[in-house]
């Protein structure tokens, strides 16, 4: 099968079940954000400018798990900001359990190697070893963390902590190669670091997927490319979503970034091309969503936006109308369905009933209108059930050859051409302090060197501080130096 059976029955099950008490609305996915906060900046994301006031701010442990009691949403997905950092993760992830949920961690992958091995410490057992050689021999753990697993202490043992589970995924966020993702993410690094979580979460039994979204700039071969290397990672399934120019995403960019939201989003019709070959994305690899949703992105019908079977709950409540639009928060998910007039929303026979919908066609409004049969065209149910009942498709063996570390790893990521000019225009100032400056270096005088020594140390120090500074300067800020690989 493509996807679990388990999970696959729990989701036909809830739908039925809604279907024969013909019910209106219910939710199908939570996106349950217990915090705004995140360690990135990633370009095209609004969530830190759009809650800037309540960043600080996290839903209590409890508040979480009534909000998916509240929706009843067969499945939870944990987002942000990132939600490694909220400190009951573990908690929350146990208490969903408990509540029979499917569980999404979305995640930029940054820490997901330290909640593994916070894993491996607390369920150490000699049944280990084999799995935790295999991960020293890849580096994806050091000798000395290795020891610290083997030789845990009474309250590492004890921890709560996130095991491999059928019933949870990661979910990896990856929006290109390497190049790419961490130009978006505005982080050099970012992407060999998601690989090795990948690569660690793999060898211990944990299921990965990765969420991907798709910019004006992003090149339809490199989203293959990516699609090829994940699969040879052995990656469980990927979620990919035009990147949509919702209003908190375009202030971002204009505003911190000062770049134009046009020559980045994309227009519907942009969409539509690149998305054109998805279906066969869909033969080859283990896409996530409907393939009605599928035939929706290549342009070959229209689908009504459901926003309401994917909600938001956040530090405000119940996000509406949408994940990616906000007119009003709620505080039960039944007053959000009571309250919000769906019908002003959403794009119907391309019309925008609202402007700021013209350019939407993302999953979270769209992917559920095509397991609910929204527009339901004969065949739909049978394309449906074929898709999710059908072999999953091989590891890609092509994904071997994918130059996938095609940027910082070999020194030609989005910041080198900045790093070297700050590196030789202050070797340059260097050079200039080392001469003497207004001291005196000749040999000959019984003060030799004395004005070169006393000129150059103080300003190689604030040399070397003024370097660190801008270096510093360009790592926060360097998602807005669009430099190209050669």
């Amino acid at each position: 099968m493509r996807f679990p059976l388990a999970l696959t029955l729990k989701i036909t099950r809830h739908i039925v079940r809604h279907k024969v008490l013909r019910t209106p609305k219910f939710a199908m996915v939570l996106q349950l954000e217990p915090l705004h906060t995140c360690n990135l900046t990633c370009t095209g994301c609004g969530r830190i400018r759009e809650y800037s006031t309540s960043l600080k701010d996290m839903v209590p442990l409890d508040q979480c798990l009534a909000a998916a009691t509240d929706c009843d949403a067969p499945m939870v997905s944990v987002c942000g900001g990132e939600p490694l950092i909220y400190p009951k993760i573990e908690e929350l992830v146990a208490g969903l359990r408990a509540q029979g949920r499917i569980i999404y961690i979305c995640t930029n992958g940054m820490f997901m190697r330290k909640k593994m091995r916070d894993y491996l410490a607390a369920h150490y057992s000699p049944a280990f070893e084999d799995k935790l050689s295999r991960l020293v021999a890849a580096e994806l753990v050091t000798e000395k963390e290795a020891d610290q697993i083997r030789n845990a202490d009474p309250a590492a043992r004890s921890k709560v902590t996130i095991a491999p589970s059928k019933w949870m995924y990661w979910n990896v966020h990856v929006d290109g190669l390497e190049y790419t993702h961490d130009l978006i993410v505005e982080r050099e690094g970012v992407f060999k670091e998601c690989v090795a979580a990948i690569r660690m979460a793999k060898i211990l039994g944990f299921q990965v997927a990765t969420n991907t979204t798709v910019y004006k700039e992003t090149q339809v071969r490199e989203i293959e490319d990516m699609f090829s290397f994940l699969s040879w990672l052995d990656v469980d399934g990927h979620t990919i979503s035009p990147g949509y120019d919702y209003d908190a995403a375009k202030k971002d960019m204009a505003k911190r970034l000062g770049r134009n939201p046009d020559d980045f989003f994309l227009t519907r019709a942009m969409t539509r091309d690149k998305f054109r070959d998805i279906q066969k994305w869909g033969e080859r690899f283990t896409i996530f969503g409907t393939p009605v949703y599928q035939e929706f992105l290549a342009g070959k019908r229209e689908l009504t936006c459901t926003a309401w079977a994917i909600p938001t709950y956040n530090v405000k409540g119940w996000k509406a109308p949408c994940y990616l639009m906000t007119d009003g928060h709620y505080p039960s998910y039944s007053e959000m369905l009571t309250k919000v007039a769906w019908d002003k929303y959403g794009v119907v026979d391309g019309v925008a009933r609202d402007p700021r919908c013209e350019n939407c066609m993302v999953h979270c409004g769209y992917d559920p209108s095509g397991a609910l049969g929204t527009n339901y065209q004969s065949g739909d149910n049978w394309k449906n059930f074929r898709y999710n009942f059908s072999a999953r498709p091989k590891a890609d063996p092509t994904g071997a050859g994918v130059k996938a570390f095609n940027g910082y790893s070999i020194g030609r990521g989005h910041l080198a051409e900045a790093k070297a000019t700050v590196n030789q225009e202050l070797s340059g100032a260097r050079s200039a302090f080392a001469r003497g400056g207004s001291g005196t270096s000749d040999p000959t005088s019984g003060n030799a060197g004395v004005g070169a020594t006393c000129a150059a140390e103080p300003a190689a120090e604030a040399s070397s501080a003024q370097r660190e500074e801008l270096l510093n300067h360009i790592k926060r800020n360097g998602g807005g130096i669009p430099l190209k690989p050669e």
